[in-house]
């Protein structure tokens, strides 16, 4: 059974739908009903379907009317789709980067012939492909058996400058092992980039992925993870710099009992493009996965895309998922895209579903606040702040929470509230 939901809205006013929740986020909104549930056999393709390899050539040149490229403007992406053919890579310099020193964690900087390289990633799209066949050099991050390490691994990729570059990152978490680590992306860059996450027996990764990015940077990542029999895989991205910035989030397991979250912030402003496509992959029984992502968008021509695929395969019964997407529209002139997609194959289940609302300020929360001495500017910001604050706090670093919560006041103070 595959469900389609979109939603999409363009400044305007927008009816009220009550039971929302609380802490801000009760949002006036339009949200489109659920399609009718269709199946593969009656033309629609599976998700499961889609082509995966590492072979370029597999991937024709894009035309911006594929499925998973008609959000994204083919202008705008630098020449990280390899417009001007298959023969054609990416060559240009890669970005810098740093991992900080920790008891229990091994850095090393390999070639592309290491065979760790490419166990978890598979190349769903072309930008991915290019990237596999153009990097030179990848970053492979270890984390031992059984070690917990203390304070986060930070992670610091750095901008080398705006020629089309790709890059490649390996981070490794071996069973029992315990780890927290924050990616963050920083300078100017043209980047197509993949990055694996590897999940052992028993272990668990959490992973702050931060796109602060100088203007007129773009990037398109594929962050791919494999979790194990007991693993825990957390996902947090966080995206508010850039030109164009695509992310492609996928989670799948190796095994039966995994658990993987997905979460994600984005802050859109006046002319920028910010794209989540994530996909989890119920491939193993009883594994559970839990998705919420959120974001605000301000001034003319600020454009967010949001696509979510469930898919719970025939052989994995017992699943528990759910995922919802939530747009907070600050001003006229931006729009929002929403797609959750849910594909069931097994009425052996625990639980799915899936959620997507888009809208503006609630004018019940407004007058509720306003009834109570708070002026109407102040209003609107507790309301922004408490909506987005849901998503800040499964980050669990400190530092990086405070971090975010000073550049969700910076948005305030541009969006005039």
């Amino acid at each position: 059974m595959t469900t389609d939901n979109t939603t999409q809205t363009l400044g305007a006013e927008a009816p009220l739908i009550p039971g929302m929740g609380e802490e801000g986020e009760k949002l006036a909104v339009t949200q489109a009903k659920a399609a009718p549930a269709r199946r593969a056999t009656q033309g629609v393709d599976s998700r499961g379907a889609r082509t995966v390899s590492k072979d370029l050539a597999d991937f024709p040149q894009l035309s911006g009317r594929e499925e998973d490229w008609r959000f994204t403007p083919l202008k705008r992406l630098g020449g990280l789709h390899l417009p001007d053919g298959d023969e054609q890579r990416l060559t240009g310099a890669a970005p810098t980067v740093s991992v900080s020193e920790h008891e229990g964690v091994a850095v090393e900087f390999v070639g592309r012939d290491d065979d760790r390289l490419g166990a978890v990633l598979q190349p769903d799209d072309r930008v991915s492909a290019a990237a596999w066949n153009s990097f030179e050099e990848a970053v492979v991050v270890t984390v031992s058996a059984d070690a917990h390490v203390e304070g986060p691994v930070r992670v610091d990729v750095t901008g080398a400058g705006e020629d089309p570059a790709a890059a490649h990152l390996l981070i490794a978490v071996e069973s029992g092992a315990r780890a927290d680590v924050v990616l963050t992306h920083s300078g100017r860059a043209t980047l197509a980039q993949n990055v694996e996450y590897r999940v052992d027996r028993d272990a668990t990764l959490n992973v702050t992925s931060i796109q602060k990015w100088d203007a007129g940077s773009v990037h398109v990542s594929a962050q791919q993870a494999e979790v194990a029999t007991g693993g825990h895989f957390k996902h947090v991205t966080v995206s508010y710099g850039g030109d164009l910035v695509r992310l492609t989030p996928t989670a799948r397991f190796s095994d039966e009992r995994g658990e993987a979250e997905l979460y994600g912030l984005y802050y859109a402003d006046a002319g920028q493009h910010l794209e989540n496509r994530l996909f989890v992959d119920h491939n193993k029984p009883n594994c559970v996965s839990n998705v919420l992502y959120k974001g605000t968008l301000q001034g003319q021509d600020a454009r967010t895309v949001w696509v979510g695929d469930v898919l719970i395969r025939a052989e994995a019964e017992g699943t528990d998922t759910y995922e919802k997407n939530q747009n907070l529209l600050l001003t006229d002139g931006a729009r929002a895209d929403s797609v959750p997609n849910l594909e069931i194959e097994t009425g052996v289940i625990e639980g799915a579903g899936h959620a997507s609302a888009t809208g503006r300020f609630d004018e019940e929360q407004l007058f509720y606040l306003m009834a109570r001495g708070i002026s109407e500017p102040e209003a609107r910001k507790l309301i922004v702040r408490g909506f987005l604050n849901e998503i800040i706090q499964k980050i669990g670093v400190s530092d990086v929470e405070d971090q975010l919560v000073s550049v969700m006041e910076d948005e305030l103070r541009i969006a005039s509230l």
